[in-house]
């Protein structure tokens, strides 16, 4: 997250679950890691829930980094 947002990330577990998850990971027969890119002010599933366009793109841009730090892990 820091390559692509400029700062170290605060590891936090938070959220509601994703139900559908676990099927993924049942027939897939591998564990999910979930990023969440969003801010507490976006309010998320509220009347008033908005998701700025900066960390959607700043998402994508995470993405090619977390699969390149993980497969050097592995070396």
């Amino acid at each position: 997250m820091s390559a692509a947002f400029g700062k170290t990330p605060i590891p936090k577990r938070e959220g509601g679950s994703i139900p559908i998850v676990a099927l993924f990971e049942e027939v897939l027969g591998v564990k999910s890691v979930l990023m969440g890119f969003g801010l507490d002010s976006d309010a998320i599933h509220s009347p008033n829930e908005h998701y700025g366009l900066f960390n959607f793109y700043k998402g994508i841009s995470t993405i090619p980094y977390y699969h390149q730090y993980y497969s050097e892990l592995k070396k």
